[in-house]
This record gives C-alpha cells, sequence and structure tokens, in this order.
C-alpha cells in the first residue's frame, strides 16, 4: 500500500477535527460530567471521551497501519513498531473547557519516524483552524502564517505560567519579556506559529499529545520549537513525554536558551 502523501493525511485531519470540534460544541457549557484521573492527573469530561472515541474510530480506520497515541486512550506498546503514528489530545485544555471557556482545543498530529509531518489545532467555538504539512507551510484558515520578527528578550511577549518565569528556572536572572498566558500548550504553539506571541516556553515534563502538533506548526511558520534545553523534539517515544517545550521566533530563540542555559 503507497504511504500517504503529507498533504493527504493533513486533509485526513482537517476532515476528523472538525468532526471533533462538532462533538465538543454540543457538550460546551451545558455541564458535561465531569470525573478525576487517577494519580492526579487532572479532570475528564465525557465530552473528551466521546471526541476521543470518534478521532480513533475514523483515524484508524482511515489508517489501519498508522500506530496510536492519545491522552484518553490507555497506551500500548504496538504504537513503538509503526512508521507513522497519530498523536492526539480530543480536548486540551480540558479545565478552560470546564469553566466555559472557548479556548480550548483539538491537537492532532502524524507523525513519521518521531517527527511531526501532519498537524492541526483547531479552537471549534473560536472558529480557528491551525494546520500544517512538513514541507507545505503552515496555515490558519487557510491563511499562510509567519512567526514574528522579534530579536530581543525586552520587545518579546512570551506564552508561560508564572512558575515558568520563576527565578528558580533563570540561573542567569530572569529575562526581561512581557508575559501572558493561554491554557491549552497546542494553542499557545500556534500562537507562536501565527505571530500573535513572540514565544512560548514550558519547563515541566510535557506529554507528547500537548505539542506535537504545535512543534510542525510553528517549525512550518518558520519559528524553532525545542525541548526547554534546546534539543531536537522527537515524538513516539516509550513514555511520551519531552523535558518541556521552547518554541519561539528564529532569532529570539537562542536568546532565550541563551539566557536559560
Amino acid at each position: 500500500m503507497p504511504v500517504p502523501d503529507p498533504l493527504d493525511d493533513l486533509a485526513l485531519l482537517v476532515e476528523v477535527a472538525r468532526g471533533a470540534g462538532r462533538i465538543a460544541a454540543r457538550f460546551f457549557r451545558e455541564e458535561p460530567e465531569v470525573w478525576d484521573k487517577p494519580d492526579g492527573a487532572g479532570p475528564v469530561t465525557e465530552a473528551d471521551i466521546a471526541v476521543d472515541e470518534m478521532l480513533r474510530e475514523r483515524l484508524c480506520a482511515a489508517r489501519p497501519d498508522y500506530g496510536w497515541l492519545s491522552e484518553e486512550t490507555p497506551d500500548t506498546p504496538a504504537r513503538l513498531s509503526a512508521s507513522r503514528v497519530f498523536i492526539v489530545d480530543p480536548i486540551d485544555g480540558t479545565q478552560a473547557f470546564i469553566e466555559g471557556s472557548s479556548a480550548f482545543s483539538h491537537s492532532l498530529a502524524v507523525v513519521e519516524d518521531g517527527v511531526p509531518i501532519a498537524a492541526v489545532v483547531y479552537l471549534p467555538i473560536r472558529g480557528k483552524l491551525y494546520a500544517a504539512a512538513r514541507g507545505h507551510g503552515a496555515t490558519l484558515d487557510e491563511v499562510a502564517i509567519r512567526t514574528s520578527g522579534a530579536r530581543h528578550l525586552h520587545e518579546a511577549e512570551l506564552l508561560a505560567t508564572k512558575h515558568t518565569l520563576s527565578p528558580a528556572h533563570w540561573p542567569r536572572g530572569v529575562p526581561p519579556v512581557t508575559r501572558a498566558y493561554r491554557p491549552s500548550l497546542a494553542y499557545r504553539m500556534a500562537l507562536v506559529g501565527e505571530g500573535r506571541f513572540d514565544g512560548m516556553l514550558t519547563f515541566r515534563p510535557t506529554w507528547e499529545w500537548d505539542i506535537a502538533a504545535g512543534a510542525l506548526i510553528v517549525a512550518e511558520a518558520g519559528g524553532i520549537a525545542t525541548d526547554g534545553m534546546g534539543g531536537a523534539l522527537r515524538f513516539n517515544n516509550a513514555l511520551p513525554q519531552v523535558p518541556g517545550v521552547l518554541a519561539a521566533a528564529p532569532a529570539l530563540h537562542p536568546a532565550l536558551l541563551k539566557a536559560r542555559v
């Protein structure tokens, strides 16, 4: 069977992401059932599960030889032997969704041998669909996007938690940046790709499903996305986590990394 082109995979992701949005919209601000995951892993809702089930059914039916990794599906080693893998977060920003904020997203990616090749981050309530395919650039609602031209820390506006910009993480001193925040990691990365913000940071261990799609969107928009210490991001690891994320405009990324290490 021929391997699908990244653009074919992207078309599939766009189609199912819009379907995910229709499911999420039915539960949004309708007091969905909520429960806590084991081991303090955070809340989950019936909407997360409904979206996950639809994504798994449709994506795996369309690409039965692809592996599967999702926040809401029990993980198995089977994906580790697959060359291409779907990595998805059915609802990124579940707490925001519960609180009635429209800043949640669906994050979907296809990864080939550890590298994202197709990606969608979709905010259904806001009607914003970010997309990228390797070698074909990144778009917001089918219009090409580019990262910002920021070069200096003092002019940069970054998406990060207060904890990320605490002195404990910056031995050279906290950089003189302006901080902003959005609840979805995938959306933060997409906003960097759009050029709305100059960068985003997190130094906590980060699940792959939160960032696989955003990493490709940033890269195809001309930016740089690495782990929190500047290492290359690789996906479909046995433990699907990376040591933080640093995504930024191309001239700003090295300045942030220098301030960090």
